[in-house]
């Protein structure tokens, strides 16, 4: 959990203070924090799941230690202060969920 929380912190632009007393003001700070985290993990998990078919495809061995190593939580490819610009007449492709073929260890 203390990841996650980390993970949110992060997101969350000016702190994790709310600098308003108004209850309905935190339940939406709250609530929009929520849907950018899941929007990011979402793309994460999409992503790396995609690379560790990839991998396996090209005959790389994944195990359930490797995959406990990953975390949905990375962030080092995120521009927070970037200015973005966005085609909302580009949609994207629908999600394909697939599942990563991990091979058990011998053990």
């Amino acid at each position: 959990m203390e990841s996650l929380h980390d993970f949110m912190d992060w997101i969350a632009f000016g702190g994790n203070v709310i600098k308003s007393g108004d209850p309905v003001e935190h339940f939406k700070r709250m609530k929009y924090l929520d849907v950018i985290a899941n929007a990011i993990m979402l793309q994460n998990v999409s992503d790396l799941t995609d690379v560790l078919i990839e991998m396996a495809n090209e005959d790389w061995v994944i195990t359930q230690e490797h995959l406990a190593g990953l975390s949905p939580y990375v962030r080092e490819h995120i521009l927070r202060f970037d200015r973005l610009s966005l085609d909302m007449d580009d949609t994207p492709e629908p999600l394909q969920p697939r599942a990563v073929p991990v091979t058990e260890t011998e053990g």
